[in-house]
Order: C-alpha cells, then sequence, then structure tokens
C-alpha cells in the first residue's frame, strides 16, 4: 500500500506516533525522556506549534498537536534529528533511533480531540500486567506516571481542553478533565477507538473525512511522487524591526534595548518569541540579532519564559497583548 502524503494546513490538528527503530526502546533513562521534552518544548515555540498532550513510553511517543502555521513536517524533523543526536552522543551510537516515518493522523477538534487526549494519558495503564490490575491500582499509576501530560508541564496548551469542561473555575474544569479520564479505567471508549482505528485519513465525523478525502487527491494531483505536502501557505511574517518596536512599545522602552544582557526583566525573552513566531527566525537566527553568539541562549531564555507564563499572571498578560497586537499586523498586511 501506497504511504500517504502528509496534509498540512494552518490549524490542523494532530495525533504523532514517534517508535523506535525496528521496534527498539528510545529512552534509556529519565535523562533521555526529559531532553527529549526539552527539544519538545523548544520545538513548540520555535515553529509555534501548540502542545494538547503527550505520553512518553518505552519504545514510542504519543503527541496531540495544533499548528497554526501548516508546519507539522518542518517542527518534527527538527525534534526527531535533536534528539537522534543527543541520543547518539550520549550512549555512543551510530545511525537511526527512530523509526523513518512517524505517524500522523488529523484530527478534527472538541470531542473527538477531547477523547484523543484521554486515549493518549492512559496509554501507561494499557499496557503489559498492569492493564489487569485492579481500578484503584490503576489510577495511582496513572496519577503517578511522571513523562505524559496528565502532570502539569508549562509548555502543553491546556486550555483548550478545559473549555470543554464545565466548571466555573479553573480548579474545578481540571478535576473534571481528571474525571473524564479516568472513567475510561473502568470501561474503554470502544465508540471512539472504532472512530479512530476506521480510517486511515484521519479521526473525526463523516463530513470531516470527506474533506480530508479530497485535501489527499489535492495533494496527489500537485506531486507525481507521494511525499510530505503543505495544502495552505505559511502565515504572512512581519519584519524583525517591527516585531521588536511592538515589544520594545509593550515594555516601556526604546528599540535597540533588547540587546541588553540584563537579566533582570523579560523584555529579550519575549523579543526572541515573538521574532521566532511572527517573524520565522531560527534561534540561531535571533542569537546573532541579540549578538549572544548561539542559539542555546535563546533556548534557554525561551524555556524559562515558557516555565514564568505558567505562574506569572501578570507576565502572561503582557505576553498575550504583544501577540494580539502583532496578530492584528500580520492580518492588516494580507489586504
Amino acid at each position: 500500500m501506497a504511504r500517504l502524503a502528509r496534509v498540512e494546513y494552518a490549524g490542523a490538528i494532530y495525533h504523532v506516533t514517534v517508535r523506535g527503530n525496528n521496534r527498539r526502546d528510545i529512552f534509556d533513562d529519565d535523562r533521555d525522556r526529559q531532553r527529549f521534552l526539552e527539544r519538545l518544548a523548544d520545538g513548540a515555540q520555535e515553529y509555534d506549534v501548540r502542545v494538547y498532550a503527550f505520553c512518553l513510553m518505552t519504545n514510542h511517543v504519543h503527541l496531540v498537536l495544533e499548528t497554526p502555521q501548516a508546519n507539522l513536517g518542518r517542527f518534527m524533523h527538527k525534534l526527531e534529528t535533536a534528539y537522534t543526536i543527543f541520543y547518539n552522543k550520549r550512549h555512543r551510537g551510530s545511525g537511526h533511533v527512530l523509526q523513518g516515518r512517524y505517524g500522523a493522523k488529523v484530527v478534527e477538534g472538541d470531542e473527538y480531540l477531547l477523547a484523543l487526549t484521554r486515549y493518549v494519558h492512559l496509554n501507561p495503564v494499557y499496557v503489559g500486567a498492569l492493564a489487569r490490575k485492579p481500578l484503584k491500582e490503576r489510577a495511582r499509576v496513572l496519577r503517578a506516571y511522571p513523562w505524559s501530560s496528565y502532570q502539569a508541564w508549562g509548555f502543553v496548551r491546556t486550555g483548550p481542553l478545559l473549555a470543554m469542561m464545565n466548571g466555573r473555575s479553573e480548579r474545578r474544569r481540571r478535576v473534571e478533565f481528571r474525571r473524564f479520564v479516568e472513567t475510561a479505567l473502568a470501561e474503554s471508549d470502544e465508540e471512539f477507538m472504532a472512530i479512530y482505528k476506521g480510517s486511515r485519513l484521519g479521526v473525526g465525523g463523516e463530513e470531516f473525512l470527506v474533506k480530508l478525502e479530497s485535501l489527499y487527491e489535492a495533494s496527489a494531483q500537485q506531486r507525481s511522487k507521494v511525499e510530505d505536502v503543505a495544502l495552505r501557505r505559511v502565515g504572512q511574517r512581519l519584519a524583525a524591526d517591527r516585531i521588536v518596536a511592538v515589544v520594545c512599545r509593550r515594555f516601556g522602552v526604546q528599540p535597540g534595548e533588547e540587546r541588553s544582557r540584563r537579566r533582570d526583566n523579560w523584555l529579550r525573552p519575549v523579543a526572541a518569541r515573538m521574532l521566532s513566531r511572527f517573524g520565522g527566525l531560527t534561534q540561531r537566527e535571533i542569537a546573532a540579532r541579540f549578538g549572544v553568539g548561539t542559539g542555546k541562549s535563546v533556548s534557554d531564555q525561551l524555556r524559562r519564559l515558557n516555565t514564568a507564563l505558567s505562574v506569572d499572571k501578570a507576565l502572561a498578560r503582557l505576553v498575550n497583548a504583544v501577540e494580539h497586537n502583532l496578530t492584528a499586523e500580520r492580518q492588516a498586511t494580507k489586504h
């Protein structure tokens, strides 16, 4: 059977599966797992990818992602390459660590996205002898499993999932989400699994799958070979100087101060975030603009910013305001 071409479009949601080459383990210990998640967080920031859920198993990974910039292929290439280099260097290996082609099913939003994240989070208690353990023991393992987004991770976007839960407060919606997930410990979601396995194109209702079929047919006509394709243009990029000017205005400083080496404010990390998201600059290009030498410094700043955004509400409001301004400017450039 011929391999399906990738379908990429702005706002697409995917269930991505990454497996070890020849079914080998891809994580030897927690340091490997931590580094994979660091690369995932860095890549999500650099490519403006929204991570809704993840689960690391011994020989495979589940990811639930949205790509506002229609760039799944570039994002996954960077993630897999970075982890393979790290793994081989650390374990003195060579060659392929991951299976040559990752799996990627396009997912319809709302109820299908919600059911998919439940399935992904339950993976650790679906395997081996644990699947036959008493309910309470499986629930305990699920809640304690450290390598999935069922635990709190700063780079994971929980808002869209929690918005589908009942409850006035975020705390209450989180409780309801956990209840939603853990109900499937006692009774599997056979209806969703039938839908998931029913089509190799994607996960969703009949109308959604019909639209996907059209997209796959269009991609086949565009290429004489089955290969990854992009069906929509990447969003309009803004000039770097304009991005920096908007960030500086929000911080109440003059353009140029983002090059400051001071560590006591968030100006440069926020500017780096926006240059990546709205300007399409790589971390190496941002580092050159800031005069910091390599992309690692930028990566460290972005990771620190992501952590702070999960706890500092004032900073989160400021960043949201900057993003709102730049989104409006990007929309204006299209007309």
